[in-house]
């Protein structure tokens, strides 16, 4: 934020009525620090009630998270090719995978 006001940026709130400039008093840089902090504690709960809810969700059945990218016959598959020594980009590619979950099927597969 300091940065900005130093390069003559004007922070206004609208809905709290404040204005930040570069030439705040100690009393506008205490307001600020507040309300950063309880910008943080808010989004730390919204994320803690989240975790929360997605527990409960599993517990019931009703949350699965992601779907597979490919069955495990095409994993198996996937396995055995890398394994002879097929080109892993290319084996991705005619996959449809990424590199990344490519790899992520190379290590869950042992």
């Amino acid at each position: 934020m300091q940065r900005l006001t130093t390069k003559g940026v004007r922070i206004e709130f609208l809905k709290e009525h404040l204005v930040f400039t570069g030439e705040d008093s100690p009393m506008a840089n205490l307001m600020l620090s507040v309300m950063g902090a309880f910008a943080e504690f808010e989004r730390a709960l919204i994320g803690e009630r989240q975790r929360e809810g997605i527990t409960l969700a599993k517990a019931r059945g009703a949350y699965r998270g992601r779907r597979k990218a490919l069955s495990p016959e095409k994993a198996g598959e996937l396995r055995r090719r890398a394994g002879a020594g097929e080109q892993k980009t290319g084996l991705a590619r005619e996959f449809g995978i990424s590199r990344e979950t490519f790899y992520q099927y190379l290590r869950a597969g042992g």
